[in-house]
């Protein structure tokens, strides 16, 4: 996967300078979107009986820190819209025949909080409702849904939805990630059959339907760790972009409060960036360790502990953390001048806080959930 990893590199340019036009559409420009459709960025982690590369998820998350730290919408939108392409994998064949059929470059958008109506219905399920933060839904045409289908117990499920059944409402308008298009999907009551749907316990089992046509250690890791891991590494991104263009600008100014010292010389100024960037390092390190492991158990054929799982999903959380503290200290060393609408500092801790505040990120909820694994309690939450 080494081209597509070279293929991001050589757009980075080209999206930094898109940035702002980003942050100004309110979306993603079109050809950011076709760019890194060519490149075979979306096919990292897309079964391979669909065309696609199957990728390490590793190498799916390295190529999202770089879109990242080009422009946070980018790097954004195209994680969560990429790791789509593995979550469909896990889906019965129907529902990948449904979507790739005709097109394996079709892509889908997303939208997990079950704030809509599911009713239960012969042969399926009817949706309706309003689902909020759909990120690149305007690149997109098909969606997932989640929803509580009633039951005893309910059930928690994913649902498959085509672009003819939903319309897209533009209420995006947001302090940070402007360029994500992150608008509400509307359904008014839709049919969706039993087989575009897929339940969050499967997914915490590691048993789903279409691994027994995509068999690839890749669709064995848990959703819980591959979709975490998926929201914490642009905003990783987003930080080490903030942090390259601080080196940059420090490297010049010149501070005239300090009778004209050279920012660089300050001492204060350099431990604040070697704090940044071993907060950046802790982060990535850790990430880098726990997807390693994860898929060398999953190629091994070996169940993945609860105990490594729920270490992911510490880890996840502790690296959004990280992140934010080295954008926040890069951005307090930055000065007044980085203000200014338009520049990338103030662009990338806007975009990281955002993505802060994604519910994947409660950090809370994460680290209760590694003490109850310690003290030997029970755990029940899908998302490890």
């Amino acid at each position: 996967m080494i081209e597509v990893l070279d293929g991001v590199r050589d757009l980075l340019p080209a999206l930094r300078e898109r940035a702002q036009e980003a942050e100004d559409r309110r979306a993603l420009p079109a050809e950011t979107v076709k760019s890194l459709a060519e490149i075979g960025f979306f096919r990292l982690l897309q079964p391979a009986r669909w065309g696609g590369f199957e990728a390490d998820p590793l190498t799916f998350l390295t190529a999202v820190r770089l879109l990242g730290s080009a422009c946070g919408s980018t790097g954004w939108v195209g994680s969560v819209i990429g790791v789509h392409n593995w979550q469909l994998g896990l889906f019965p064949d129907q529902a990948q025949q449904d979507v790739w059929g005709d097109d394996p470059g079709t892509r889908m958008s997303s939208s997990y909080a079950p704030t809509g109506k599911v009713t239960v219905v012969d042969g399926g399920y009817r949706l309706s409702g309003r689902w909020s933060f759909s990120s690149g839904c305007d690149h997109a045409t098909w969606v997932l849904l989640g929803g509580i289908a009633p039951g005893d117990p309910a059930d928690f499920r994913t649902f498959l939805v085509p672009r003819g059944d939903y319309t897209i409402d533009d209420v995006w308008n947001t302090v940070g990630l402007r360029g994500t298009g992150s608008n509400d999907i509307v359904v008014e009551d839709a049919f969706v059959p039993a087989y575009r749907s897929l339940s969050f316990s499967d997914t915490a089992r590691c048993r789903c339907p279409g691994q027994e046509l995509n068999p690839a250690p890749l669709y064995r890791i848990p959703y819980g760790s591959i979709f975490s891991y998926a929201i914490t590494t642009p905003i990783i991104g987003m930080a080490t972009g903030a942090y390259d263009a601080h080196v940059d600008y420090l490297r010049e100014r010149v501070r005239a409060s300090y009778v004209g010292v050279r920012a660089a010389e300050d001492p204060h100024a350099q431990v604040r960036v070697a704090e940044a960037a071993g907060d950046l390092d802790n982060a990535w390190l850790a990430l880098e360790n726990n997807m390693r492991e994860l898929m060398a158990l999953a190629t091994a054929g070996e169940k993945l502990p609860m105990r490594l799982r729920l270490r992911v999903r510490r880890d996840q959380v502790r690296g959004t953390a990280q992140a934010i503290r080295a954008v926040d200290r890069l951005f307090e060393n930055s000065g007044g001048r980085a203000l200014a609408m338009g520049t990338p500092i103030q662009r990338f801790w806007r975009d990281a806080h955002a993505g802060r505040v994604h519910a994947i990120n409660d950090p809370e909820r994460a680290l209760s959930m590694f003490g109850r694994g310690e003290f030997g309690l029970q755990i029940t939450d899908a998302m490890v």
